[in-house]
């Protein structure tokens, strides 16, 4: 590993956060596969270890338990993030509502710090929901949504509305390389019930 960051053979080094859970866990194994060195953050509200028990032996993967509502520092330099961290299910973020705004707003500035810091390109998981209960289907890009800010629903839909919001202040002020990917209906293996 050199100081300048990247794995043995050349790869990136990239955090992905939310990396044990149902994406995160086939993202950390295509970047695996790619040649990258993968460092994998999840706090295992809903991510689970049997996700990435096959990754654990790779020499390229490291695996910490931590919750982005908490900074994260690294001494490694980071090339890319990849957040994937909040609960997608009702369930899951329902279940403690301030916990789910935070990881979308505290969090989020948390990683955006840690991208300005690395100078590293950083990718938002977002959600269809930020249209909340849309009017127009399909959904376009210059469509802004139906949105209740206050309902059961609204600490998952607002927060990751936020997030999305917080991305592109950082583009505009720190010249930060983000993305944001607005993820629809997703299931298959690993995915976590409820």
């Amino acid at each position: 590993m050199s100081a300048q960051g990247g794995s043995a053979s050349g790869g990136k080094t990239i955090l992905v956060t939310g990396g044990a859970g149902f994406i995160g866990s086939h993202l950390c194994e295509k970047l695996l596969a790619a040649g990258n060195r993968v460092i994998c953050l999840d706090n295992f509200f809903t991510g689970s270890r049997k996700n990435i028990r096959q990754l654990i032996k790779n020499k390229n993967f490291k695996l910490v338990k931590h919750d982005i509502i908490e900074p994260y520092f690294s001494k490694e330099k980071i090339d890319q993030i990849y957040n994937l961290a909040c609960p997608a299910s009702p369930a899951h973020y329902q279940f403690n509502p301030i916990r789910t705004i935070k990881a979308n707003t505290s969090g989020v500035i948390n990683l955006l710090g840690l991208a300005k810091k690395h100078g590293a390109r950083i990718l938002q998981a977002s959600t269809s929901e930020v249209y909340g209960d849309p009017k127009i289907h399909p959904q376009t890009e210059n469509y802004w949504g139906n949105v209740n800010p206050n309902g059961l629903r609204s600490c998952y839909d607002e927060g990751k509305r936020c997030a999305e919001s917080l991305f592109f202040c950082y583009l505009r002020e720190h010249e930060i390389d983000i993305r944001v990917a607005r993820i629809f209906n997703t299931y298959g293996p690993k995915m976590t019930a409820g």
